[in-house]
Parts: structure tokens; C-alpha cells; sequence
């Protein structure tokens, strides 16, 4: 990372404590407060921030901000809803992609190829922000874990989505069996990754009693499942997930010590606010400097269609349950649609874009203009749509059962 030195890190990290002490108290959105900062750096002090790259975000950030929300998840709810959600990641991320791809092909002109490849990225979804707010804003549990699960599943299904078709794109195979072999060695390349890494690093932390020890092995874990999948040409984001819930439900409700259970989570909590506070300020130092003017109509029709692309892949899937078990309220709905944002998945699969697609640097500037538009416009008004919806008295019931 050229430019980034301790000096750049220390002025990232002091802004990013100021502006965590300025939102709290101004009970704004921790998120937008970062992006608007990293735009105030860029604006003011150009050069402060290292450059935004597909492999800082893809090999740096992803793998702990997937691990850390992948260890909150119960695995017991999250079974009992996982026809709902897997509907939600497979057929939802497919309309809302070809919702937009579509829409830009048709409507801007782009090629098929480029559409696709926007419709896929843009339909990966970011829940930091709202799980932010649900930090802030006490929400039902079934709730704040079908909107992370579901955003999680949604990056690995999207990022699995986005490499088939930029192999497509250079010339491999795309034919419908080739194209499903791919997809299906993929997903389960990733699972059985994580499960690989995940079970015998447990198993060596069993073996000691030393927290320190137990911290470092779930950072092994974290960055060596998503590594060795991304090796072997698997999902490193599902590989990661699936890690991740295998320490949550197994390790640290066994084969961890006492104190390492809580040194652990303590220690990737600190991690995830670090990462958070970098990576959006350097969302908003890349923001600062794109050039959205020159794109605005492709801009504002992209913005248009992720919304119609998200309300197409929530609505419809969700309805199809209405009359099982798994239905949810349509205030549940609502959140899961509106809190759909985009951010660093899939600025870092816009930037990873070849350069033999036409349309490049035009997706490249659109796709952070749909972020932009998502951090600020959708960040700020989840609060009060929680509170429309009187989401923020969390209901008893079965959701609330503790983790097994």
C-alpha cells in the first residue's frame, strides 16, 4: 500500500475516534460520519489516505468484517430460518441483478456483459450500517439475524456471481453445466475450507488455557479460511462465514476457556470498529475524487435500479412464504429492503473489474455513486424507519432464545 505509513495511520485512526465521540453524541450513523470524514481528508489533506484497492478490501478488510459478524450468528434460529434466507441469497440476488442489468443495458446503453457484471456487484449488500443501528437501536432478534445472516450469504453468493462472469467475460466456458459445476465447487469449496481450517485450530485451542493463544488462532482462522479457499479457487467470503459460525457456536461455547470466550469476542469487537473506521474514510477519500458529474445519468438510474432491484429480490421471496412457518412481517420487510446497503464488497469487485470491459471506468464511478447514495440517504433514515415501524420494542417469543 504505497503512501500508507504510521503517520497516515495514526492521523486515520485519531479522526476516526473524533468522529466516533461527535456521533454518539449527535446520535448519527457511525458510518456516514467516517464517509463524510474521509471526504473532508481527501478535500483537505490529499494524499493522507492510502489508495482504495480491489486487494485491500478483498484480502485485507473482508475476511475480519465477515468473521466477526459470522461468530454473532446462532446457528439454532439460524437453521430454522435457512429455507427463508437461502431463497433470499439464490433467487433474490438473481432478480435483483438482472433487475439492473437490464435497466443499464437497455436504458444507458451498456453491453450485456457489463450490465451483468454491475447488476451482480451492486447487488452485493453491506449490513454494517444497519447492524450499527441495531447496536444503537434495540431491534427484534429474528430481525437483526435474518437481515446480517442474509447480507453476509448475499456477499458470498454475489462475489461467487461476479467471478463466473468475468471468466465468462475472458473467454471460459459459458455453458449451463459448466457454469453450474463452477458454482456448485465454489459454494461448497468455500464451506468445506472454512470447516477444514476452522475444526482443528479449535480443536489446538482446546489444548490451552492461555486467551492470547485462542485470540491468535481465530485470526489464523479468519484469514487462513478465506486464503486457502481463495487458493483453490473456492469462496473465500462463504469459507470465512462458515469458519466463523463454526468457532461462534462450537468453539466458544466449549472448547475455549472462560476467559478466552470473552477475550475473544472483545478482541474482534475492537477489530471490526478498526476496519469499519478505515475503510469508510477511504470510501469517502475515493468518493472525493470521482468524477460523478461526467456520469450522472447513469448514475441516478443506477441508484433508481438497485432500489427496484432490492424491492424485487425481498418482496416477491419473501411472499412466497407468507403461509409457513417462516413468514415474516411486512415491517420486517421493509427493514430488509431499505436496509440493503451497498459499500465495500462491491466497490472493491467494481475496482477488480478487467479492462477489456467497455465500460469500466464508467461502472467503476457509477458503482460509488450507488454507495454514496445507500451510506447517506439509507444510513441516516434507518433509525427513523425503525422507530415508523416500532421495531425498536424488541418482541418475546421464540426469536429471543439464546444461542445453541
Amino acid at each position: 500500500m504505497q503512501g500508507f505509513d504510521f503517520q497516515n495511520l495514526g492521523l486515520l485512526l485519531f479522526v476516526a475516534t473524533i468522529v466516533a465521540i461527535v456521533t454518539r453524541r449527535l446520535r448519527l450513523q457511525y458510518s456516514v460520519g467516517l464517509v463524510a470524514a474521509g471526504i473532508a481528508l481527501a478535500l483537505l489533506a490529499p494524499g493522507s489516505s492510502p489508495p482504495l484497492t480491489p486487494n485491500l478490501i478483498y484480502f485485507v478488510f473482508l475476511p475480519p468484517l465477515v468473521f466477526e459478524a459470522a461468530i454473532q450468528i446462532p446457528w439454532r434460529p439460524f437453521r430454522r430460518d435457512m429455507p427463508l434466507l437461502l431463497a433470499l441469497v439464490t433467487l433474490g440476488v438473481i432478480l435483483a441483478a438482472g433487475t439492473v442489468a437490464v435497466g443499464m443495458h437497455y436504458l444507458s446503453g451498456w453491453s450485456w456483459i457489463g450490465a451483468g457484471l454491475f447488476g451482480v456487484l451492486i447487488a452485493a449488500t453491506d449490513p454494517v450500517a444497519v447492524i450499527a443501528t441495531f447496536r444503537q437501536v434495540k431491534v427484534p432478534d429474528r430481525l437483526h439475524l435474518l437481515v446480517e445472516a442474509e447480507s453476509l450469504l448475499n456477499d458470498g453468493v454475489a462475489a461467487v456471481g461476479f467471478a463466473i462472469l468475468v471468466g465468462v467475460a475472458g473467454g471460459g466456458a459459458a455453458g449451463p453445466g459448466a457454469i453450474g459445476l463452477q458454482l456448485f465447487t465454489t459454494v461448497a469449496g468455500g464451506v468445506v475450507a472454512g470447516a477444514t481450517v476452522a475444526v482443528p485450530l479449535i480443536l489446538l485451542a482446546g489444548r490451552s488455557d492461555d486467551f492470547l493463544v485462542e485470540i491468535t488462532l481465530t485470526m489464523l482462522i479468519a484469514y487462513g479460511s478465506f486464503l486457502v479457499a481463495e487458493h483453490f479457487h473456492a469462496s473465500g467470503v462463504l469459507a470465512t462465514l462458515t469458519a466463523g459460525m463454526i468457532v461462534g457456536n462450537w468453539g466458544l461455547l466449549g472448547a475455549f476457556t472462560t476467559q478466552g470466550r470473552a477475550s475473544v469476542l472483545r478482541h474482534w469487537e475492537y477489530v471490526a470498529f478498526l476496519i469499519n473506521s478505515l475503510i469508510f474514510m477511504l470510501i469517502g477519500g475515493r468518493e472525493a475524487t470521482m468524477p460523478i458529474l461526467i456520469v450522472i445519468e447513469s448514475a441516478v438510474l443506477a441508484v433508481a435500479l438497485s432500489l427496484l432491484g432490492r424491492a424485487v429480490a425481498v418482496y416477491p421471496v419473501t411472499l412466497a412464504f407468507a403461509r409457513s412457518s417462516l413468514r415474516i412481517p411486512w415491517a420486517y420487510k421493509h427493514v430488509l429492503f431499505w436496509g440493503g446497503l451497498r459499500g465495500a464488497l462491491a466497490l472493491g469487485l467494481a475496482l477488480a473489474l478487467p479492462g477489456t470491459i467497455r465500460e469500466r471506468d464508467e461502472i467503476v464511478v457509477v458503482a460509488f455513486a450507488v454507495v454514496a447514495v445507500s451510506i447517506f440517504v439509507q444510513g441516516l433514515t434507518m433509525p427513523w424507519l425503525i422507530g415508523k415501524l416500532g421495531l425498536n420494542k424488541p418482541e418475546p417469543g421464540p426469536e429471543t432464545e439464546p444461542r445453541a
